[in-house]
């Protein structure tokens, strides 16, 4: 298989380390965005030849714009482009602050969105190449303590659907990737929690702490196992436009969806009522 070259933010941990490492190793090329540098440079002193790093805060805008512009200007072609930087951030929604709020969406949704948007120029040159959006299955199942985080993930899904449908006559595939829980940082060690109010203790807006703390079990997710059927579908033609990991979170999703469907079916007759009458 000939090398393929992939841009992924946020390399330095979960997600996008376990894909760096693994296309590195098969001899592909990576291009990896990361806030702080010294946290790859195991990987720059491993593969000087394929791992090109790049320092980047996805809610700088225009940083985002000039890194895709200057990969895809120095590189001639990148086949394979991985929206992945993004955290969680726990809390019920009153005890979230406003800063806490603006930058969770300055960096999961609008650092997402500016992100594709800053490659599709490219892609659309190029005629052809990959799209990936790291979501989780919580842009399609929402729980207590974690609106925000749903609404960054809920968000993007709709955006990224939506482009599928723009760029697939110019040979742009799009797949939306959908993990449930897994063992990295993301939930171990680098999701961030509200200041809690004694309000919502015994709510079920504080039933994230159980899930964040090892002691209670850790999460089946294997990341490894995760990234690799990431890898996988670039080779899967067309590209399917969602990817669920994890047999839980593929559980969870099909049960909401199911009350959802039957939710709006028994609404048949509401909906129909608002409409004007046949030949008006």
């Amino acid at each position: 298989m000939a090398q393929r070259t992939w841009l992924i933010t946020g390399v330095s941990s979960g997600f996008g380390r376990e894909l760096t490492e693994q296309l590195l190793l098969a001899g592909d090329r990576v291009v990896g965005t990361v806030r702080n540098a010294g946290k790859v440079d195991d990987l720059v002193a491993q593969y000087p030849d394929t791992f090109i790093t790049e320092l980047l805060d996805v809610t700088d805008t225009p940083a985002v714009r000039e890194v895709v512009d200057r990969t895809f200007s120095t590189l001639g072609r990148v086949d394979v482009i991985v929206s992945n930087a993004g955290y969680g951030l726990f809390g019920a929604a009153e005890e979230l602050t406003d800063a806490q709020i603006d930058h969770l969406i300055a960096t999961n949704l609008t650092g997402s969105i500016q992100f594709i948007r800053s490659a599709l120029p490219h892609l659309r040159e190029q005629q052809g190449g990959r799209i990936i959006q790291i979501s989780s299955y919580g842009g399609q199942v929402a729980f207590p303590g974690n609106s925000m985080y749903h609404a960054t993930k809920f968000g993007i899904e709709g955006f990224v659907e939506s482009v599928a449908q723009e760029v697939a006559p110019f040979g742009i595939g799009v797949t939306i990737v959908e993990p449930g829980g897994a063992r990295t940082e993301f939930r171990y060690r680098g999701a961030q929690v509200a200041n809690l109010m004694t309000a919502y203790d015994n709510n079920p807006a504080h039933g994230f702490l159980a899930m964040l703390d090892p002691a209670n079990g850790l999460a089946a997710g294997d990341p490894a196992r995760m990234a690799a059927r990431i890898i996988e579908s670039v080779d899967i033609e067309p590209a399917p436009l969602r990817i669920m990991l994890g047999s839980q979170a593929l559980a969870s999703t099909l049960d909401t969806l199911r009350t959802r469907i039957g939710n709006y079916e028994a609404q048949t007759e509401l909906a129909a009522s608002t409409d004007f009458p046949p030949g008006e």
